[in-house]
């Protein structure tokens, strides 16, 4: 396991090789670190802005022979968007280190969470129109039909996963009405635990059918119980269909 003083001398050390690299006309600190509201388990996350953009690829491929031969990584993941490539290094200690590699006209904050150490980003971006709770109760409801089918097939397995996620269109609902973000599950945790409790009977403990129609028909109460909240966005005729899924036996 690393220590804070680690991460944050190799950050340092990340970012001083960033400024002396004179491909990379724009350098950035995101995530905690760059508001200074990191702990023990955050990571390192930096954006670089490749001034010409027919360099990225070298880019890319120099700096992850530094990650691997200076610092021990000992495997890394893409996450691409467009021409933007997201790389995640794991090294040995379990740190992870996020090398985020863009065009030097997409390097922009895409969020609050963004410090500055180089070049000009160009203007952030609107933020993302919010997710819908109409989005939110399809998503469930669709899973929710998935989840029934799985139980009835006797895919525990499967099942136990389209539960899962029924769950967390749910809790995306509790989210949005408490006024809180919805992505990724980021916010879950900040719900009044009133209102968490209510969803500890959706979860599996065993990995049998009653077990699982157990869990299933919790998980779509819930989701009923959210989308009623949600008035604005579920009329009487889906409530009774949800309330259906709820109701019905996954039992053979």
């Amino acid at each position: 396991m690393y220590s804070q003083e680690d991460r944050r001398a190799l950050a340092e050390a990340l970012a001083a090789a960033a400024l002396q690299d004179r491909r990379l006309s724009g350098v950035a600190v995101c995530g905690s670190m760059a508001v200074g509201r990191e702990d023990a388990w955050s990571d390192i996350d930096l954006v670089f802005a490749v001034a010409d953009s027919s360099r990225l690829t070298e880019a890319l491929d120099d700096w992850t022979s530094a990650m691997v031969e200076d610092h021990g990584a000992v495997h890394h993941v893409d996450i691409a968007s467009g021409r933007r490539v997201y790389r995640a290094f794991l090294l040995p200690s379990t740190l992870e280190v996020d090398l985020n590699f863009v065009p030097a006209e997409e390097f922009r904050a895409d969020g609050p969470k963004f410090r500055l150490l180089r070049g000009s980003p160009s203007q952030m971006l609107l933020p993302p129109a919010p997710v819908s709770a109409e989005h939110f109760i399809g998503m469930g409801w669709l899973h929710a039909e998935q989840a029934r089918s799985c139980l009835a097939r006797g895919r525990l397995w499967q099942a136990e996963r389209m539960i899962a996620a029924v769950r967390d269109q749910a809790l995306a609902l509790a989210c949005l009405r408490h006024d809180l973000r919805t992505l990724y599950g980021a916010a879950v945790d900040s719900l009044p635990p009133d209102v968490l409790a209510d969803f500890t009977a959706s979860i599996m403990h065993a990995m049998n059918l009653e077990e699982a129609s157990r869990a299933y028909q919790a998980a779509v109460a819930q989701l009923c119980a959210e989308a009623r909240q949600a008035s604005r966005a579920a009329d009487d005729r889906l409530l009774s269909a949800l309330t259906a899924l709820a109701n019905t036996s996954a039992v053979p």
